[in-house]
């Protein structure tokens, strides 16, 4: 199993327009998601106390988490977030070495 995960930080000003993007956004990324071999689970957050956003998501295998630097949807949301002053670290793909 590997966990994805992308954070964003932006500026304290845009944090209603950054959580209105991202509720918005399940209506595009939901459906592309589920299409997805190998996705166990997927998840949205906002940190407002430090403008600060996440996405987490669980795949089968590293190989199936990268199907998400190609998906379309995935680089259009992307795309929206920046323009907003969104500025993403590196995403990182993590083996799971236990769970609860």
């Amino acid at each position: 199993m590997v966990v994805r995960i992308s954070k964003g930080r932006f500026e304290p000003q845009r944090a209603a327009e950054v959580e209105r993007l991202l509720r918005e956004s399940e209506v595009a990324l939901r459906p592309a998601l589920r299409a997805l071999p190998g996705l166990v689970a997927y998840h949205v957050g906002v940190d407002r106390a430090g403008s600060a956003m996440t996405n987490t998501s669980l795949w089968e295998s590293r190989e199936r988490a990268m199907q998400m630097a190609s998906l379309r949807e995935m680089q259009e949301l992307r795309a929206r977030f920046e323009a907003l002053g969104v500025r993403f670290d590196e995403i990182t793909n993590h083996e799971v070495l236990w769970s609860a």
